[in-house]
């Protein structure tokens, strides 16, 4: 085969068709000619002829730049192994070479990114081609004595490395690819190190071509590190800093080098060549910071920083010698006016606090407590918010009405916030705490006579204390009895400024746990929190709430005696809140009621929800909207809420639960609710989930609502077919499929033939529809026949509903979604796994506290058999199918555990069903040795008795196969999915 064409007129015509879809893509063209144009284009890649018409594309000077960047990056594609290397005869590689390096001698002066793909190609054609020893050699003759193509030759030294790195797309064996890097890279390396050193030596210009900092990054790995350290280069690399042209490149390098040296054991010599070299540049700091240079001082902060991370450990051990590394990363953080730099520093000082907080390395603590608490003051300053230019500190927008701006110091300052615990583990709590407090009470000192209702002045200097004692919250202990007695009271007389409450509200929040030891404190805070409902603040009002729940679940002993006034204040403020803080309110209010005495529970229940479930019901009469009936939805949820939390324990044998008790009152109200609305999902799921975590939370007490449960459970999923109906008759299953002195077998059985008739409706639903359109039913439902199939395997085993069921299996298979899959392929391994003489379920002997092996009746041998032999063939197509197209990589181990469970049950049956799986794949997909080679394997692995490793074989021909099919090529045809049928 020829792999080279010149521009003549078959060549034009050749590729004439490339172009006009290429100019079709480009165009104004409608969606269908550009889809058309797109497929044409895929095809082309993949096809034989493709090797030809893309050199006369790029040899063709009348090519657009755009048809030669497309025409070199298909070429890019056919000369990695991921796609048609196969299609090539060995002894067109020479000329393959030969004609790719005349082409990069072509493009030396551009356009780069074409430069750059033609280099990938060689560097990938080179990994492939074993015959070819003398690749430096060959490459620098070519591309080395000639000036103008130096470019392209430091263009293929910096990809080399990478791209034998990631060799394991190449369809060559470990021997193979092992051997290949040692002679590209190893044996090489010392040559490409003196290469390098004599291109800088060249000129000026060359010592800070980024290019050539490029290649020092790319082969950092190769090259023994200290031979660089003490090589010319690194010289080349620090004067690179001082050019504008080469900075950012070199400072990439400089950070590579560092990263090589975390071993600091191993790399002591080099550490302590480059420390001299580092502390240069720390004048640097300042320069560029007064220059108000952002991006210099941007990269410098990363050198500094980088090198603080990768010799952490030493720095910890000596202490005195590195402080000076430790003082330039703190500069580097008090000088960034622009907050631009300073989170590169974040993960430094949370990996030098993991180290100096160990017992080994107090020393080195006691050396950096100044620097951590200077540390404090400058994270505190940088948490401020800019102050408005005008001057005036009513303006509500500080930026300008940049909104993405506000969110990124958002969510910086949470960031800040890290450093701030990092600094209380290393200075103490207290003296963190006595910073903001200090600053608190200045700002109270000097601004607080002036403040007025709406107008507080240099807001800013309180906020920002405030925020930092939020931040700080979780690390300060419950029995701190230093700083928080005098902070509390100051926090809670604030003057009333919209941020300033926000963080005091938030703050306050933090401390519950502390709260709940110091109950003194309790009435000012409360009292604080419940004003901020009704403040005009909408941020303020959230907070509130989420303050609110913190400190009834955490104060709930305090506060249980004071149900009736926590029960009229929620009913004061429940109906103002946004759904999400009505769901925080009501979780607190739930935290107080848990803690209420058995004998009043079910009135102080009725008390709190009894408001709830009338408005619901008068919500219900008359929602016709979407929004009125995702109100419905939301105020369920707070129904649900308290369900879900107030579960007292009461003896399975007690003759009745409270709590169930005013669940059938409720149950009415719900059932009714659900069948007026079944077609708005929103509903139907808060419903199902209120009644699941009814038998979740009172479990065995519930069984009394179980015929009606299961009628509307029934009902609702007939008329709906959504998966929440299934999930929760899933609870049902869970709790009442284990016969005991408390579920009789007369209901375990009720059990199962409801869930017989739930997957009957299921079926029914996967015959009307495709499994595209029902992925969250098919996940619940196969969840569900999962623990149907734990609880009763003998009569889903060798019911009629089995075979249909494993069908609706396979088809769902041909799913994208991950949940889905993962459900149905858990489902299908458990039933494969009822193949064997041992149940996969153990008996647990409460005597002996052991598990003893089941043992698995020889009817659902045979049935589990049988199923098998019948869908086996379609299981293969679909797991193999799934795992070469579309599966997401986490179904993978299922996957290949579903196959694995079939060879182990039927080895050759599978040998044979995965032969044929693959003789149906796509045309010039696979090479025919490939595919020999896996067979081979497999019936070895049979032969042997050693079907365990074939699941390897397995994971990893479907992953090469993956790797080199992106996308289907001639689409699947036979090994595509059946649309599934059932009759019942």
């Amino acid at each position: 085969m020829a792999v080279a064409a010149t521009m003549n007129g078959g060549g034009q015509q050749a590729f004439g068709p490339v172009l006009s879809a290429l100019a079709t893509m480009s165009s104004n063209a409608n969606r269908s000619s550009k889809s058309q144009a797109h497929e044409y284009l895929e095809r082309y890649q993949k096809s034989e002829e493709a090797w030809n018409s893309t050199f006369a594309i790029l040899q063709s000077p009348q090519a657009t730049d755009e048809a030669k960047l497309f025409a070199a990056t298909t070429l890019k594609g056919k000369c990695k192994i991921i796609f048609d290397f196969h299609q090539l005869p060995r002894e067109a590689l020479p000329q393959l070479r030969d004609t790719m390096l005349s082409l990069l001698a072509t493009y030396a002066k551009g356009p780069k990114p074409i430069r750059t793909q033609l280099s990938v190609c060689l560097a990938n054609l080179a990994i492939q081609m074993l015959e070819w020893k003398n690749v430096l050699e060959t490459v620098v003759s070519r591309l080395g004595t000639d000036p103008a193509s130096a470019a392209c030759l430091l263009e293929f030294l910096h990809v080399l490395p990478e791209e034998v790195t990631e060799g394991r797309k190449i369809n060559l064996t470990e021997d193979e690819l092992r051997d290949r890097t040692v002679e590209l890279l190893e044996d090489n390396a010392q040559k490409v190190l003196q290469l390098l050193a004599q291109y800088a030596q060249s000129s000026p210009q060359a010592a800070k071509n980024p290019q050539l900092m490029e290649c020092i990054t790319s082969w950092i790995r190769e090259v023994p590190l200290n031979a660089i350290v003490h090589s010319p280069l690194m010289e080349v690399v620090m004067s690179a800093l001082q050019s504008d042209s080469s900075f950012d490149s070199a400072v990439e390098c400089l950070c590579a080098i560092f990263k090589e040296t975390k071993d600091v054991d191993e790399n002591l010599d080099t550490i302590k060549a480059l420390y001299p070299r580092l502390a240069t540049l720390q004048p640097k700091i300042g320069q560029a910071a007064d220059a108000e240079d952002w991006d210099t001082f941007k990269g410098v902060t990363r050198v500094f920083a980088e090198a603080g991370e990768a010799w952490c450990v030493l720095v910890a051990r000596q202490a005195q010698q590195f402080r000076g590394l430790v003082e330039a990363v703190l500069e580097c953080c008090l000088r960034d006016r622009e907050r631009e730099a300073l989170s590169q520093t974040f993960n430094f000082w949370y990996e030098l606090k993991q180290y100096i907080t160990l017992e080994r390395y107090m020393e080195a603590r006691l050396q950096f407590v100044d620097l951590y608490s200077k540390l404090v003051d400058i994270m505190i300053g940088h948490l401020q918010y800019p102050r408005p230019e005008s001057g005036d500190d009513s303006t509500t927008d500080l930026f300008e009405g940049d909104r993405e701006a506000e969110d990124k110091f958002r969510e910086f300052r949470h960031q800040m916030g890290d450093v701030l615990k990092d600094c209380c583990e290393v200075i103490g709590v207290t003296e963190c705490l006595q910073k903001s407090y200090v600053l608190v009470e200045q700002w109270v000192a000097q601004y607080g006579p002036q403040a007025q209702h709406g107008k507080v002045p240099h807001w800013q200097q309180l906020e920002a204390p405030l925020f930092s004692l939020r931040a700080m919250g979780r690390m300060v202990p419950k029995d701190e009895n230093i700083m928080l007695p005098r902070l509390i009271p100051l926090i809670v007389q604030i003057p009333d400024q919209e941020k300033v409450r926000f963080q005091a509200v938030m703050a306050l929040g933090r401390y519950t746990e502390w709260t709940s030891e110091h109950p003194d404190t309790l009435q000012d805070q409360l009292t604080f929190i419940m004003a901020a409902f009704h403040h005009p603040s909408s941020e303020v009002v959230r907070a509130a709430a989420l303050s609110f729940r913190f400190f009834c679940s955490d104060c709930r002993d305090l506060l249980k005696g004071f149900m009736p006034q926590l029960q009229q204040f929620y009913e004061q403020v429940i109906i103002s809140l946004p759904s999400a803080s009505q769901e925080e309110v009501t979780e607190g209010i739930a935290a107080v009621l848990a803690k209420q005495p058995l004998e009043t529970i079910y009135n102080s229940m009725k008390l709190c929800l009894d408001p709830v479930v009338k408005r619901l019901m008068t919500m219900a009469q008359v929602a016709s909207d979407k929004p009125q009936k995702i109100a419905i939805a939301d105020h369920l949820n707070l129904i649900t809420i308290i369900v879900q939390e107030v579960k007292p324990y009461v003896e399975p044998s007690a003759p009745s639960h409270p709590c169930v008790e005013y669940c059938k009152e409720l149950f009415p109200v719900l059932a009714a609710i659900c069948e007026r609305f079944v077609d708005f999902v929103p509903i139907v799921e808060r419903i199902c989930r209120c009644w699941r975590y009814m038998v979740l939370s009172y479990r065995v007490h519930v069984s009394p609502l179980l015929p009606q449960l299961a009628e509307k459970l029934s009902a609702g999923f007939t008329a709906s077919r959504q998966g929440c109906f299934l999930w929760a008759t899933d609870s049902i299953v869970r709790e009442f499929s284990d016969v005991s002195a408390y579920v009789p077998e007369s209901t375990a059985q009720a059990i199962y033939s409801f869930y017989a008739q739930q997957a009957t409706t299921f079926l029914r639903a996967l015959n009307d529809l495709p499994p595209e359109e029902l992925p969250d039913v098919i996940e619940d439902f196969f969840r569900l026949s999962a623990d149907v199939l734990l609880y009763h395997p003998d009569r889903l085993l060798t019911s009629p509903l089995i075979a249909p069921m494993l069908s609706a299996a396979s088809t769902s298979l041909t799913l994208l979604k991950e949940e889905p899959l993962m459900a149905t392929l858990h489902f299908l391994r458990d039933i494969l796994a009822y193949s064997g003489p041992d149940a996969p379920s153990s008996h647990f002997n409460p005597d002996d506290g052991t598990y003893t092996p089941r043992p698995n009746p020889a009817s659902v041998r045979t049935a589990v058999r049988a199923l098998t032999l019948a869908e086996g063939e379609t299981l293969v197509q679909r797991c193999l199918t799934g795992m070469m197209y579309t599966f997401p990589a986490d179904c993978f181990p299922d996957a290949s555990g579903v196959l694995l469970a079939l060879f182990q049950n039927l080895p050759n049956e599978t040998a044979g069903w995965t032969a044929k799986t693959v003789g149906m794949l796509p045309p010039g997909s696979i090479a025919p040795q490939e595919q020999e080679r896996l067979l081979r394997n497999i019936q070895q692995r049979i032969d042997s008795g050693e079907q365990r490793r074939i699941r390897a074989l397995v994971q990893d021909f479907t992953n090469a196969y993956r790797r080199r099919n992106v996308a289907p090529r001639e689409g699947l045809g036979r090994l595509e999915g059946t649309r599934f049928r059932f009759a019942g």
